[in-house]
């Protein structure tokens, strides 16, 4: 705010000290030289708006608003007065009160150009099309100038994007806007590149490719040089569309003998050449032999140059057999056998990082032939060790070349095939030539990598390998410890800390995996697609006030992106860029309908109630708070997206090991069904509290209204929280396996198999239960009073069975060895959450039992019934407490042993497997981190817990 232009105005000297006091964070000051200022000049509008951004700056947003409108409504016009008046809605997260402001401007200053665009700003932050277009033209007659003129149109533009009726958009808007650049072509008025693209954009919607080819080949498209081929790759997309394969295979050839490396435009020679073929403009056998001769030509060029080859030629004659055996060719065997080119491009590339991803796509073309072998002898150029007489890269090109080797073998299956004393055989010589290759990157800084990286990350893949097939856990102390020195040397390499953060999840180990994340510097959208990887363990494993705190990280960048894409598009105006803003807008739209927003703005309203309800505030207080009503549905089912970036973790696995569409689509399936469920659940707690409310009402106004339709929302939700629980019993009897580096499962086979999602039901039931007892009464209810005291000692049943699933040790030593049990955990957190539902139940059930009591023992009075009988629901709600009570003790003396058992457990005195001290310390410091997550999941399950006991003993009739 300090950084502001010369004014003229005298009082600008006045306000400077408010500004710097705001500016440096200092708004109690701030707000102290804003009353001296006004109490000496009380008209001076700019001070009082000054003071409302100190107030709400604060945390005083009602003062702040109520300030703020006094100044709005006089209509300022000063420039002061309106930018602080932006500044402080745009804070408060109201940016519709801009464009008041503003409109008030422009009518009492008309013809001020800068008050125009700020009022076309204000309306581009609230989305409001038309308005923008009229303010546009409004501001184009003013001042005539090009960009004003095309604001009006890309507002047009944006009307037809967002229009729901497609025909609107396409008889109406579009045409609308074609006719306003036709008018500024014909008076030769188009200056800038963006203009023409903003045209080509219209005629592209309209599906005038004709149009747009002409407009792109005329003297319009010689103004497209801000991108490097850009006229060129909007041809060849205009003839694909049109089907003009002739003319697209001629510009495709002409630009690949240009840049025989450019790889888009060999997969455009390719497609048209194939429907020229399919389309008889040529011989089958002509068109093919065509097709070899232009690649054997450029590989002849390549192979004739002094200087370093480009890879694009010996890539396009791999593609183009892959596409010949695709249809069957018998041709593709003159251009020779895969596995002899594949190593011919082994020894041409094999130095290159990129060689290993740009074989693997052609792998499966070897048909079991293993190519390995022959890429092995090729010489390495290396020196021989004393250690084995084993032969190590002298230099980092002869090293890539040996890496590149063994990421070969991996990726053919090679690795999978050995036995187990193989696989350690394999590790051995995969961490020697880690430890050889470290000389190499002697004086690297620490954000660079070492070049031999990536020897240590498979053999940690091999290591997981064993561990999955042997059940040995053993295997997946010493991933970790190779992992953790592996960080040592390269404390930047994102994959390590992947790698280790899902090792140490499933381990069950949340708390060193905080710190690896935050290392990871997650940047904007990837905190929506790898954000999983952390919101998905850190509450199931007992991390309570780490998933707090994850899940607000997470939703403070899915809640700024709405602000922060309106500030895109308003960039994208400004300078011109309008091919961006439709784009800004589909990024917008995606992180509206992400499935991890959507899972995680749920888990942290769940997070919220387990952790305060009915402890800090009431159950009714903490959903009033989340502004949480039960008949709204705020997810968006139909549209949800899956933006999980499920492929992150690098993997050199074979293809029938590695992620698949189905497992997509199964694990999409799986993520979507567990959050319905978790939904349904949140919605059913917020119509118990809903329930509560109707009822007293009902008792302070003696009127049923209300009443029935609580009851009839939480029936409907009940019902469908039945479906999804058959839904996922369904599911979970597919038992979807995914690979270890593919999505995560959800919880909710957990959840079944340790029995809180059916405890949960029969607790959620008892809302539905409750409305008719309330409806009834005592006297006249017997019927349904056993049938919710069978649900009430179905509950202490229910419950003592998830207690038995958590006995056990979550850590033990054994023969030496260290052994896990991360599901005990999970076990814990699910007995936790289903206790914390039944406790809220029940205390709602008090609620209900207790004046039905009373009235009842009223009635006894005024007949003089002398019978003393409790009825059935009381003495149910009694047993109930009791068990609740007894069941809750259990775990927490549980929770208190393995404490005590974790604290005294010696891991110094664990004798690992022969490895060198430096191994063995990282080993050990793995094993340290899983041993104090532990004792901080338990502390903290343990005081929750111990909270809610605290709550049971309020729980009396």
């Amino acid at each position: 705010m300090a950084a502001r232009g010369h004014v003229q105005d005298p009082n600008d000297r006045r306000l400077r000290p408010i500004y710097d006091y705001l500016d440096n964070g200092n708004n109690k000051m701030a707000i102290q030289q804003a009353d001296k200022l006004l109490k000496k000049h009380k008209d001076l509008h700019c001070a009082k708006v000054l003071k409302a951004i100190g107030l709400q700056r604060t945390g005083k947003q009602d003062e702040a608003f109520t300030l703020a409108q006094e100044v709005a409504t006089l209509e300022p016009t000063d420039d002061n007065s309106l930018q602080a008046l932006t500044i402080l809605y745009r804070e408060m997260h109201r940016p519709e009160l801009v464009t008041k402001l503003y409109e008030a401007a422009v009518k009492k200053v008309p013809l001020s150009e800068e008050y125009h665009s700020h009022l076309f700003m204000a309306y581009a932050r609230v989305g409001e099309y038309k308005k923008m277009q009229q303010a546009g033209m409004a501001l184009y007659k003013i001042v005539p100038k090009n960009p004003y003129y095309f604001w009006s149109v890309m507002s047009l533009v944006m009307q037809a994007i967002s229009a729901q009726d497609e025909k609107l958009a396409q008889t109406m808007f579009l045409p609308l806007a074609e006719r306003m650049v036709e008018k500024m072509v014909k008076e030769e008025k188009i200056e800038a590149e963006a203009e023409v693209q903003l045209y080509f954009m219209i005629l592209e919607r309209l599906g005038k490719c004709e149009e747009a080819l002409e407009v792109i080949r005329g003297p319009l498209g010689e103004k497209l040089t801000s991108e490097l081929q850009s006229r060129e790759s909007k041809c060849m997309m205009l003839y694909q569309r049109l089907q003009r394969w002739p003319e697209g295979n001629a510009l495709a050839s002409k630009l690949l003998l240009k840049n025989p490396d450019d790889w888009q435009f060999y997969s455009c020679y390719f497609d048209s050449l194939f429907h020229l073929i399919d389309q008889s403009w040529t011989e089958e056998g002509e068109g093919f032999h065509l097709a070899m001769t232009f690649v054997e030509d450029r590989i002849k060029a390549e192979d004739q140059k002094e200087t370093r080859q480009l890879r694009g030629p010996y890539l396009g004659r791999l593609e183009l057999i892959h596409r010949l055996r695709e249809r069957g060719c018998p041709e593709e065997a003159q251009l020779g056998e895969p596995w002899d080119l594949m190593t011919q491009y082994f020894s041409q590339f094999g130095d290159k990082p990129c060689c290993i991803t740009d074989l693997k796509l052609y792998l499966p073309a070897l048909k079991g032939r293993v190519f390995c072998v022959s890429c092995v002898a090729v010489p390495l150029g290396g020196e021989s060790e004393e250690e084995g007489g084993s032969v190590f890269p002298e230099d980092t090109k002869a090293l890539q070349r040996h890496l590149c080797v063994c990421q070969l073998s991996r990726a053919l299956g090679l690795h999978h095939a050995l036995s187990p004393e193989g696989k350690l055989r394999v590790i051995r010589d995969l961490k020697a030539h880690y430890h050889h290759g470290l000389k190499f990157g002697a004086t690297a800084l620490k954000t660079e990598l070492q070049f031999s990286d990536m020897y240590c990350l498979m053999a940690a893949h091999v290591y997981v390998d064993l561990w999955k097939e042997t059940g040995e856990e053993s295997m997946a102390w010493q991933g970790i410890g190779l992992l953790q020195e592996g960080l040592s040397h390269s404390p930047s390499n994102a994959q390590f800390k992947l790698l280790l953060l899902l090792l140490y999840c499933h381990l069950g180990a949340f708390e060193p995996v905080v710190d690896l994340y935050s290392s990871l510097d997650a940047k904007h959208v990837q905190h929506d697609t790898i954000g999983y990887l952390l919101t998905r363990y850190a509450e199931p494993l007992g991390q309570f006030a780490a998933a707090s705190q994850s899940c607000n990280f997470t939703l403070r960048f899915f809640h700024s992106n709405q602000k922060d894409t309106s500030e895109y598009i308003i960039q994208a105006y400004k300078y011109g860029a309008f091919e961006k803003i439709p784009e800004f807008i589909a990024l917008r739209s995606r992180l509206n309908q992400s499935l991890h927003f959507a899972q995680v703005r749920t888990e942290r309203m769940l997070l919220d109630l387990f952790l305060e309800a009915d402890i800090v505030l009431s159950l009714e207080e903490s959903v009033k708070s989340m502004s949480l009503t039960p008949e709204e549905d705020d997810i968006p089912w139909d549209t949800l997206r899956d933006n999980r970036d499920l492929t992150v973790l690098t993997s050199w696995d074979p293809r029938d090991r590695s992620l698949t569409e189905e497992h997509r689509r199964a694990s999409m399936e799986e993520e979507c069904l567990w959050l319905r469920m978790r939904s349904l659940t949140l919605r059913l707690l917020a119509a118990l509290t809903a329930l509560g409310r109707a009822h007293q009402q009902q008792n302070s106004l003696g009127s049923e209204n209300g009443v029935g339709d609580k009851a009839s929302v939480a029936a409907r939700l009940f019902s469908q929280l039945e479906q999804a629980l058959q839904s996922a019993a369904c599911l979970s009897e597919k038992r979807s396996q995914y690979p270890f580096l593919g999505p995560p499962s959800t919880r909710l086979a957990a959840a079944l198999a340790c029995g809180s999602c059916q405890c949960q039901t029969s607790a959620l039931q008892l809302t539905v239960h409750l409305q008719e007892l309330e409806t009834m009464g005592l006297d006249e209810s017997t019927e349904l009073q056993t049938r919710i005291c069978n649900t009430f000692k179905s509950l202490v049943i229910q419950l003592q069975e998830m207690s038995n699933k958590c006995n056990g040790d979550l850590l033990e030593m054994k023969d030496s060895r260290l052994k896990t049990q991360p599901s005990l955990l999970e076990n814990l957190v699910f007995f936790l959450e289903t206790m914390s539902v039944v406790l809220w139940v029940a205390s709602q059930c008090a609620k209900v039992i207790r004046p039905l009591k009373a009235s009842l023992q009223k009635k006894k009075k005024k007949k003089k019934d002398t019978n003393t009988a409790t009825p059935a629901v009381v003495c149910g709600f009694q047993v109930l407490t009791g068990g609740l009570q007894e069941v809750l003790s259990q775990v927490l003396e549980h929770i208190k042993t393995q404490e005590l058992g974790l604290t005294a457990l010696k891991l110094a005195s664990l004798t690992l497997e022969p490895h060198t001290q430096e191994e063995e310390s990282f080993i050990r410091a793995g094993m340290d981190k899983v041993h104090s997550s532990y004792l901080r999941s338990l502390q903290e399950l343990g005081d929750l817990l111990k909270r809610r006991a605290e709550t049971l003993k309020t729980l009396k009739i």
